[in-house]
């Protein structure tokens, strides 16, 4: 039976080469997303074998739509395709959970080599972010402990994102006064009253890009 493929990447181009390219090689696309939302909904109604999940999507990032679908279809295998070696990114990955780190920058053999990897129970990294990992174990480079919660961290991204307090209460169904309250929590947990620093913030945590 082919390989049940998932592909969220809020490019329309980037997923229909990915779908052409898996494909050919012989799995199936059972589901595409433009954001990371949209991803946890609809690959919970498909349940692939793997969710290829790029990094910087808008609203909800990858790394946090892999840690929903950890949580939701925790038989589905996340791996996430990105153009960052930085070590932050790549160990805020690990934090949540991938099985599979691979760059844009390689070539697209190598993620059907990670799909079949991850379904063999390896972690499958690209060779540079490799080296990265090691560095920062050598160094303990490792992140400090993530003090948000899932819905705190997509506050965070959509503030840095530019969204307004009103612009995220209403995609997310929520009074302004809750946004509110949520933003005061955040910036009190992580010490930091600016939005120039929190924005630097979710940068460094892989929750979007500059």
């Amino acid at each position: 039976m082919p390989i049940r493929v998932f592909l969220a990447d809020d490019h329309v181009m980037v997923r229909q080469g990915l779908r052409a390219f898996i494909e050919r090689a012989g799995m199936t696309a059972v589901g595409e997303a433009s954001d990371g939302e949209e991803a946890v909904q609809l690959a919970q109604e498909c349940h692939p074998d793997v969710a290829v999940l790029d990094i910087g999507m808008p609203h909800l990032n990858g790394l946090e739509t892999a840690r929903r679908l950890r949580e939701a279809i925790p038989r589905t295998k996340v791996i996430v395709l990105t153009v960052h070696t930085e070590d932050p990114y790549v160990l805020e990955a690990i934090h949540a959970g991938v099985a599979g780190y691979v760059l844009k920058t390689q070539a697209a053999v190598d993620l059907v080599q990670a799909i079949r990897e991850v379904l063999q129970g390896a972690l499958y990294l690209s060779p540079q972010v490799t080296q990265a990992v090691v560095r920062a174990y050598l160094t303990k480079a490792d992140l400090p402990p993530d003090p948000l919660t899932p819905r705190e961290r997509e506050i965070l991204q959509r503030i840095a994102e530019g969204q307004t307090t009103k612009e995220i209460a209403q995609h997310l169904g929520l009074s302004v006064k809750t946004i509110e309250s949520h933003r005061t929590r955040l910036m009190r947990k992580l010490d930091i009253h600016e939005t120039a620093t929190l924005v630097r913030y979710a940068i460094r945590r892989g929750l979007t890009t500059p």
